[in-house]
């Protein structure tokens, strides 16, 4: 293994479909898993792939109601490649003997690789050299190129090169009680010799999908035109082709697919476009030059470089490339949100939650066009949320907690406890927070990109409509006078009501609370900045009053903040009523308790009796708002805020919570970055193995967490840099861990490129010649100037306690 590929020494059955997730290939307008394209779907293998936004609605009938599911649908297999020799058996690496076996993920090129040595049970031994892409350039394209040489014999071979429509969504066992069948055949041909064509319909979202596949075959550099025959039924199609090969031949085996959907632009209808496009796509030597080209780009302006932290590095760029293939420069033209478990299995249903809080950071600094894009996707379902804050009783607009192709609540009504294998009620769609998270990121993307034009007929919008909502749930306590907002749930999850409550929902929680506190300061604040003339746009389309703006500024500073009697933030109101949970004797119990509620409820007791957490919300507030920031949302509140407070809070909550989100780690460890630096390297390099190692048992073959994967980025590229933008100022304030003696990125910071480079004690940040835009960086609130050099350099000085000018 090096800095740039992950790599796999030995086939393991148990872990393939960990890695076939960790090695899916995307380009943001489709992504397919890293199996092999000789396995089916079965108990090892599982085939997969994903369009961005291709969505489809199926219903059940589980535990006596009728239950509607909308899915990221499966589409039609088309990896489908595999030979047998004459007499043999189609090629299978478990039927026989598996004699070496490598497999590669370049993630500098974004190439799958395997070599595998397999000798079958007539003794023949045959070597296949495998590379796969999906084209990054190109986003209608996938290739593959396979290598077969017998080493030990000579004799006719068949190939066989498909397209499967059968495929079902079967890939998390939790799912398969459900309806899973999302696909109607309606077509198989041959537009011409060497190409075949799959064409299938979504049966409720009436998506059509079109793929085409393109075979060639050569042996010892020279073409080869062997004898063939076409094998057709309902959903599949395949092109079998035979011919000789001698023991030491190479033959090489080419397929370029092309995929189109009823969705895509500037196309007549999507059969045509993919037999258009997959005979017109170049060799696959061709697409690999223009594929390498296009990645080699996205590195010069996503990577991040680190001096030490052994094998974090590799890791991190791991996560970046899962990222990329997630959301990418396609995505700027595509109506879709960014799904919590990327494009890279079933799990969450493809659903989109509140994880672009933990994604958008990075994309801001790098591609910012994408989050704009991404930020677009809420704003065009801004109507289905008005709509959804109707149906509650409120006013303005309520984002789902799940959200899909068209913008309506898509969380379950019931879930399936796996280990007590009982269905239960699920109340999730009460964590209103995701309409804040949608605020929070319209304004930290304004803030880096000074994209005023986005703000004023887009952002503003949505932040009025936001704020609105956050005022009809408050309710004014005469008692306290304070506001309230009861009925929620938090970000923690584990507690969804009062133990002895027969209603589901809490009061006061402080993340909620405190969230809705600044959306409304910053949405008045935002009504002034729009300009006279939009703000009376606005005004009219919205029926929106100064004195409505005026009840935002009061409400935002009187809402309601709980606090224990010791002066730590309570999660909720009422929690430190709860009682103390058992951690030590779960711990030697059960040994993985994360989710401590599937546990809980199998053995007929609640977790929402008990103060534990799967991640503390809480905490989630000192990784969202510096502390000078915080400081100030509390002082508009009215309430007392120290440095003590966020020690003891964190302390506190650290001691209470299962961990049992993989978002939960990323948060502890940025806010114990500065107190406890060695800690917060330990849960940051337990973040990195998150996935990579499926931490949390089983998860990751369903689909990698993405939301973890970017926070584990930000870790690097804000939490241990102290970069953040506050009134147009970029700001730095450098703590490394110790095991990390440097690291270097590019950022973007309102159109022009910075070079910064932490080396040790020093900093040095480069701006682009001739740019006055950086007039002023704050380092640790001190204030430098950029020169004529457009260059800052510094270092630290322990003696001084500061950082001054490095004058090497």
């Amino acid at each position: 293994m090096n800095d740039w590929t992950l790599d796999y020494h030995a086939f393991d059955s148990a872990q393939e479909g960990l890695r076939e997730a960790l090695c899916t290939l995307g380009n943001g307008y489709f992504a397919t898993r890293g199996a092999a394209g000789e396995s089916e779907a079965g108990e090892i293998h599982y085939p997969g792939t994903y369009l961005a936004g291709g969505y489809n609605r199926l219903s059940t009938e589980i535990a006596g109601r009728v239950i509607e599911n909308e899915d990221l649908v499966n589409l039609p297999n088309w990896l489908c490649l595999t030979f047998r020799p004459e007499g043999g058996d189609w090629f299978n690496p478990m039927a026989g003997e598996l004699l070496d076996y490598q497999q590669s993920l370049d993630l500098k090129a974004g190439v799958l690789r395997r070599r595998l040595l397999f000798r079958d049970h007539q003794g023949r031994e045959t070597t296949l050299t495998t590379q796969r892409l999906v084209h990054m350039g190109q986003p209608h394209l996938g290739a593959i190129e396979w290598y077969i040489r017998p080493e030990n014999w000579s004799g006719r071979i068949s190939v066989r090169s498909a397209l499967d429509g059968r495929v079902i969504n079967a890939g998390v066992e939790r799912y398969r009680q459900l309806a899973s069948t999302h696909l109607v055949p309606l077509s198989t041909d041959t537009p011409c010799d060497d190409t075949i064509r799959l064409q299938v319909e979504t049966c409720q979202s009436r998506l059509r999908i079109a793929q085409a596949a393109r075979t060639r075959l050569r042996v010892n550099g020279q073409a080869v035109e062997g004898a063939h025959q076409i094998l057709q039924e309902s959903g599949y199609i395949a092109h079998e082709m035979t011919f000789e090969l001698t023991a030491g031949d190479e033959a090489v085996v080419e397929k370029v697919v092309a995929m189109h959907t009823s969705r895509d632009r500037a196309i007549a209808e999507p059969g045509l476009a993919a037999c258009q496009s997959v005979v017109r796509a170049g060799t696959f030597t061709e697409l690999l030059e223009s594929h390498r080209r296009v990645w080699s780009h996205l590195w010069q302006r996503c990577d991040v470089t680190l001096d030490g932290g052994e094998s974090a590095q590799m890791i991190l760029r791991l996560h970046i490339f899962h990222l990329l293939q997630t959301v990418s420069p396609h995505s700027v033209d595509l109506d879709v949100g960014v799904p919590a478990r990327g494009l890279h299995g079933e799990a969450y249903r493809g659903h989109i939650f509140w994880d672009e809080l933990f994604i958008f950071p990075f994309l801001n600094y790098r591609i910012p066009e994408i989050t704009r894009a991404l930020l677009c996707y809420r704003y065009r379902r801004l109507d289905e949320a008005r709509h959804l804050a109707r149906e509650a009783g409120y006013q303005g607009a309520m984002y789902p907690w799940q959200s899909g192709s068209d913008g309506r609540e898509e969380s379950q009504q019931v879930h399936l406890n796996p280990k007590s294998g009982r269905w239960i009620p699920d109340h999730s769609a009460l964590q209103r927070h995701v309409s804040a998270a949608v605020a929070f990121n319209v304004w930290r993307y304004v803030e880096v990109t000074d994209d005023r034009a986005f703000l004023a007929y887009y952002g503003a919008e949505m932040l009025f409509e936001i704020a609105r909502f956050w005022a009809s749930a408050a309710s004014w306590n005469a008692q306290r006078k304070r506001y309230d907002i009861c009925g929620v749930m938090g970000p923690d999850e584990f507690h969804d009501h009062y133990p002895d409550a027969q209603t589901p929902g809490l009061d006061n929680n402080t993340y909620t609370n405190v969230m809705a506190a600044w959306v409304l300061a910053r949405a008045a604040k935002v009504y002034d900045m729009i300009g006279e003339q939009r703000r009376q746009e606005l005004s009219e389309t919205l029926s929106l009053t100064e004195q409505e703006i005026s009840d935002w500024t009061t409400i935002g500073r009187a809402l309601f903040v709980p606090f224990h009697e010791d002066g730590i933030l309570s999660q909720f109101e009422g929690y430190e009523h709860l009682q103390e949970f058992d951690w030590a004797g779960y711990r030697e119990r059960y040994g993985d308790i994360h989710r401590l509620d599937r546990l809980l409820e199998a053995e007929g007791d609640s977790v929402n009796r008990y103060k534990a957490s799967k991640q503390a919300d809480v905490l989630m507030l000192f990784y969202l708002f510096s502390a000078e920031e915080l400081g100030d949302i509390f002082a508009q509140l009215d309430y007392p805020f120290s440095r003590e407070l966020i020690l003891s809070t964190i302390d506190y909550y650290q001691q209470r919570t299962s961990h049992g989100s993989t978002l939960s780690r990323v948060v502890t460890s940025w806010v114990l970055a500065r107190s406890d630096r060695r800690q917060a390297w330990d849960l940051f390099q337990q973040v990195l193995l998150s996935d990579i190692e499926d931490r949390q048992g089983g998860t990751t073959p369903e689909g990698i967490h993405l939301g973890a994967m970017a926070g584990s980025v930000d870790l690097i590229q804000r939490g241990h840099t102290g970069l953040e933008v506050r009134d147009g100022v970029l700001r730095l304030n450098p703590c490394l861990p110790e095991a990390l003696s440097g690291l270097h990125m590019r950022l973007r910071f309102r159109g022009h490129w910075l070079e910064l480079d932490l080396d040790g004690g020093r900093l040095t940040l480069t701006a682009p010649e001739g740019w006055a835009g950086l007039e002023r960086i704050l380092v640790r609130d001190q204030v430098y100037w950029v020169g004529e050099s457009q260059r800052i350099a510094l270092y630290f000085s322990p003696d001084e306690g500061c950082w001054q000018p490095d004058r090497g």
